[in-house]
């Protein structure tokens, strides 16, 4: 775990609310000027702590009304397997996010798509062939009543 003073907290709890705040604002919110700021914020991009700036998307805005969690159980759990299986999944835009678990189902994946028609064929020439799946369940999302990414930082 990094070691972070209350200040790269501050930092990091900004950035991730607003990614998009520019240096001067982000400073003047965290008590500091402009250049230690910068220095302290390129300081967690390299060691990892700050993986990435993303926009956050509304799906269905963009013509995907459909987010499906699949729960996907492989035949062997070998190591080569898996990652045969974590790569394979690399190559499908449509997975949105790949976590591996423990228990009864080996991975869980979420899913967006246009519509069920889409979804359907995606299942069925995608994942349900890719390499060492044994089964596959579906779940389709009805509504999301919450979506927070990142960590919690107080």
């Amino acid at each position: 775990m990094a070691n972070l003073d209350e200040i790269d907290r501050q930092l990091l709890q900004e950035l991730q609310a607003e990614g998009r705040v520019t240096n001067v604002e982000l400073a003047r919110r965290v008590g500091l000027t402009a250049p230690p700021c910068l220095r302290r914020v390129r300081a967690l991009e390299d060691m990892g702590v700050i993986r990435g700036y993303h926009a956050d998307l509304e799906p269905s805005k963009l013509g995907f009304a459909i987010i499906v969690f699949a729960m996907v159980s492989l035949k062997s759990q070998a190591e080569s397997a898996l990652r045969e299986f974590e790569e394979a999944m690399q190559d499908l835009p449509e997975v949105r996010e790949v976590h591996m678990l423990n228990g009864e189902i080996d991975f869980i994946l979420k899913i967006v798509s246009r519509d069920l028609q889409s979804f359907q064929e995606f299942l069925t020439s995608k994942l349900t062939p890719a390499p060492n799946v044994g089964s596959v369940k579906t779940s389709l999302t009805i509504r999301t009543s919450k979506h927070t990414p990142g960590v919690p930082l107080k």
